[in-house]
């Protein structure tokens, strides 16, 4: 049986990780600008307060974990009066030893491991769309412990260190994306995975994207009647099916392209099309270049 997750997160290509011990003592607040990339933190000891733009919000206690999928500018503080300090994560210099907000002396009040990632994925606006902006998940211990293995694992450089942290990091955005909470309102991927009906549609148009699937077909493997389907899809999934069934094609034709030496007519059956032409003027309509041109801007870094 496919597994959606799975396969988005390995099309996500996470990489080049940076992960700091992070504290905080008195009085203290720090406001980051939007980054874009995915960061994550992990609170091992006390607790503070979390404002993300666009949530409400939060206070993170010891055993809590919060992803965020493409982090927007947020404001971590303490619990004494404190004017932030401004920090803009594109343009700030990486600390070598443990991050210290507030009083420098004596115990902390919060110690937390955070971090940021990337995407290497060419297309990986359009599937962290289809993620929670944040995730907020207590008393799940693997997840802290992923982390710190994470922060380890960045600080040093031994033989193997990139590959270990791409890993890693799969792992942990599996473990954090499977045990989100199953209350999540926004849609999503996340939000059609936990509705047994459109899940089983997923895992049918996942498990064999060079179908040529219809509406009927997936709402028949939802068990569902079209209308009733179409409607639950997209107010789950935030995407029409065939919709989602391009944006899906196209992600994974695009990694296909980068990847692999691969012929048009390759790329094009793997994906359900019957010829490289049918697949260029569909790939050329949904980027606005053709295959070619996208390979060549994808080498040289345009």
């Amino acid at each position: 049986m496919s597994d959606p997750l799975s396969q988005m997160i390995q099309l996500l290509r996470p990489r080049a990780v940076f992960s700091k011990e992070i504290s905080g003592a008195g009085a203290w607040a720090v406001r980051y600008a939007a980054f874009g990339q995915p960061g994550f933190c992990a609170v091992t000891e006390g607790r503070c307060r979390l404002a993300v733009e666009g949530e409400a919000p939060v206070i993170l206690e010891e055993g809590d974990f919060v992803l965020l999928a493409a982090t927007p500018a947020f404001t971590m503080l303490g619990f004494e009066p404190a004017s932030p300090v401004r920090i803009d994560p594109k343009t700030a210099t990486s600390p070598d030893r443990e991050v210290r907000h507030g009083r420098k002396e004596g115990p902390a009040d919060v110690r937390q491991f955070g971090g940021w990632f990337t995407f290497d994925a060419p297309d990986a606006g359009l599937m962290v769309s289809l993620l929670p902006r944040m995730i907020h998940i207590r008393g799940v211990p693997r997840l802290t412990q992923l982390v710190r293995l994470l922060g380890e694992e960045a600080a040093g450089d031994a033989m193997g260190r990139d590959l270990i942290l791409g890993r890693l990091v799969e792992i942990l955005l599996i473990e954090a994306l499977r045990t989100a909470p199953t209350t999540l309102t926004e849609p999503g991927l996340l939000r059609g995975l936990a509705d047994p009906r459109i899940a089983a549609a997923l895992r049918e148009l996942h498990g064999a994207i060079d179908r040529d699937w219809t509406v009927p077909q997936l709402a028949e493997a939802a068990g569902l009647s079209r209308s009733a389907f179409f409607d639950r899809f997209a107010r789950t999934v935030g995407l029409r099916p065939m919709e989602y069934l391009l944006a899906w094609r196209m992600a994974v034709a695009k990694n296909l392209l980068c990847g692999r030496k691969l012929s048009l007519d390759e790329v094009a059956g793997q994906i359900g099309y019957g010829s490289a032409s049918t697949f260029s003027t569909a790939f050329s309509r949904h980027v606005g270049m053709p295959p070619g041109r996208f390979v060549k801007l994808s080498e040289t870094g345009g």
